[in-house]
């Protein structure tokens, strides 16, 4: 089997339970390190699927990857390539497919309830449960696709995951981060510029949608561990289109 591609933004956003899950799997992968100046791929022929991970830029920064991200993106549609996006890589999947990324009204920062709002769809994707308790740091939100089907949403942000279904896989959008693990979230609220981020946008803010590192670390491995048994579920789904 071909690899699947994973493309890293940061140093501290890495593929957490996506990477896991492959292993447990036995399934190749690759890491394109952009935070460490590694080329983006130039196509997406060598590759069975790919995966787009988080990271705190922006998919409108002028920043010289992104560009050729989205290029990969749209070349891996073109040849059949499944792509799966967390968080700014869902966004930039949006983009890629011609839909706008721009900012939320609000910023979503800790543990948040998701609520399914496409029961047939979701089931598809991630069972019965008509709402879930879901990782979230952001700022920006994407508009869907042409063509896109969501079936997750949330109180302050609308768009919180979206399929486009092509001839025999699909791409999945989410806005949230369902890859995470205990050490990336000990990680981000440890890590200064996190920590400032929490603070200011709690401030402004006045608590609505943002959590305190207190709290988004309460019971993190129990958290976790619940938000990695619905991450298989997606997973294995976009998985039965990855091509061999």
């Amino acid at each position: 089997m071909k690899p699947i591609v994973i493309v890293q933004h940061e140093g501290d956003a890495g593929p957490g339970h996506f990477e896991r899950y492959l292993l447990q799997q036995d399934l190749p992968y690759q890491t394109v390190h952009v935070h460490a100046g590694d080329p983006m791929p130039s196509s997406a022929a060598p590759y069975a699927g790919m995966c787009s991970l988080g990271g705190s830029m922006s998919a409108n920064d002028d920043l010289p990857w992104i560009d050729d991200e989205l290029a990969l993106m749209r070349d891996a549609d073109q040849l059949g390539v499944p792509i799966i996006g967390h968080c700014l890589g869902g966004q930039l999947l949006a983009k890629a497919l011609g839909a706008p990324v721009r900012p939320n009204a609000m910023k979503e920062i800790g543990w948040s309830e998701v609520e399914v709002d496409n029961a047939e769809l979701a089931r598809e994707w991630i069972g019965n449960e008509p709402a879930f308790e879901l990782f979230q740091w952001h700022g920006d939100t994407f508009d869907l696709p042409a063509g896109a089907r969501r079936f997750l949403t949330s109180r302050l942000c609308t768009n919180q995951a979206f399929v486009v279904d092509r001839e025999h896989h699909a791409h999945l959008g989410m806005q949230f981060h369902v890859e995470m693990t205990p050490q990336l979230v000990n990680a981000w609220v440890t890590d200064p510029r996190g920590a400032h981020e929490i603070d200011e946008a709690f401030q402004r803010q006045g608590g609505t949608g943002v959590q305190r590192a207190e709290q988004i670390v309460l019971n993190v491995d129990e958290r976790t561990r619940r938000m990695s048994k619905l991450a298989d579920r997606i997973y294995q789904r976009w998985l039965c289109g990855v091509r061999s």
